[in-house]
């Protein structure tokens, strides 16, 4: 059963179905985390039969790839708003701040997220081949930045560590450990950009 707090089902009337059902399972996760959703509950979320989730997904599993999909294309979208939206010299530091964020606003679809790629032992596809990925801006901005783009190996190394900064920052940030650093600095984000700018893997392609 739902807690109070929980929201409240929005029918659907008309329109993109899938679209709605993906929306459904995305606010069950956030209220109540992976283990409440199913294509029962998410047809009941969204105000349909339990029959309609079959028209667009076979099982719980394919609907978590497409809730997962989106999740990888929110975060896309929240890095490239970080990034255009900060001075030259932070562009970098700025993406990982914001993938960070997009980790601590979206706890439930940020788990989906990985738990989708570790079933298939890889990352989506797409995540290093569209030129819109996260990944790619992570590595567009070394190259803006000064790394050499014709050194394939250690620039694919260098995108592949900071990737795993941003991630392993997103697993402990929350950390009560850390709350000092928070206040000494002035907020989260403060210590954000003090980790990121204390992590030598940037040096390289930062400007002081």
């Amino acid at each position: 059963m739902r807690e109070s707090h929980a929201v409240e089902a929005r029918p659907y009337h008309h329109g993109d179905l899938r679209r709605a059902l993906v929306d459904a399972a995305r606010r069950i996760l956030e209220a109540e985390g992976p283990t409440a959703l199913s294509l029962r509950a998410v047809a009941r979320e969204a105000g349909v039969s339990p029959a309609a989730p079959y028209h667009h997904f076979k099982d719980k599993a394919e609907l978590l790839d497409a809730v997962a999909s989106e999740g990888w294309q929110m975060l896309d979208a929240a890095m490239a708003k970080a990034k255009a939206q900060a001075e030259t010299r932070n562009k970098l530091n700025a993406l990982g701040i914001a993938y960070v964020c997009f980790a601590r606003d979206n706890p439930a679809l940020y788990r989906v997220m990985y738990d989708a790629a570790r079933d298939k032992e890889a990352l989506p596809e797409d995540m290093q081949d569209s030129e819109d990925s996260a990944y790619c801006k992570v590595r567009n901005t070394m190259v803006e930045l000064g790394a050499d783009p014709t050194a394939t190996i250690d620039l694919e190394l260098a995108t592949t560590a900071a990737w795993c900064a941003a991630h392993g920052l997103a697993e402990m940030a929350g950390f009560k450990q850390f709350d000092h650093l928070k206040e000494e600095l002035g907020g989260e984000t403060a210590f954000l950009q003090a980790v990121f700018a204390h992590l030598g893997l940037f040096l390289h392609v930062r400007h002081d």
